[in-house]
């Protein structure tokens, strides 16, 4: 659904700003993010359909679409995401904790892009997650998915949630 339209440097530097300013206990601040743009879409591209056909031909359930899929969707992107874990070298908090930081990091991604217009999502194909060989990763980096962003001209499709007295339970006495 992209249009091709670029995301700006100024757009991209402000949004990974926005990301960094996350929560972060014990100032851990252990997201990375690899950026991949022009050239970068086109060598994540080869990356991930290559990965791919190799990880389900070992598991026995290939797909042709689906290696194309992998294919194409980074070049339909205008700018496309790493998104990474770098643990505390101390482990001094748990993992789940440097994990909810990450994710309060692309929170702030998918915020910022909304406000530019910017259609995004993050996705975490199993073949990708935790591979040690994911295009730019550095030591002691775990890469937790990609994040696919792109201009687009159309409204965020309509989204529903369960209402909130299914979710919450109050303890007022």
């Amino acid at each position: 659904m992209y249009n091709h339209e670029p995301i700006t440097d100024t757009e991209l530097q402000q949004i990974l700003e926005n990301a960094i300013w996350a929560p972060t206990h014990k100032m851990t601040e252990p997201w990375r993010f690899i950026v991949f743009r022009e050239k970068g879409l086109a060598r994540l591209s080869d990356w991930l359909s290559s990965r791919y056909r190799q990880h389900s031909t070992e598991k026995g359930d290939y797909s042709e679409v689906k290696e194309e899929k992998f294919r194409q969707r980074p070049l339909q992107s205008s700018c496309m995401l790493g998104i990474c874990l770098h643990r505390d070298p101390a482990e001094r908090l748990p993992e789940w904790e440097e994990l909810a930081a990450v994710a309060c990091a692309v929170q702030n991604i998918w915020l910022s892009c909304t406000a530019y217009g910017i259609g995004c999502y993050w996705s975490s194909p199993g073949f990708v997650v935790g591979s040690p060989d994911f295009p730019g990763l550095q030591a002691g980096w775990t890469c937790l998915g990609l994040f696919y962003m792109g201009k687009w001209d159309r409204q965020p499709l309509p989204a529903t949630r369960t209402p909130l007295d299914k979710q919450v339970k109050w303890i007022v006495d």
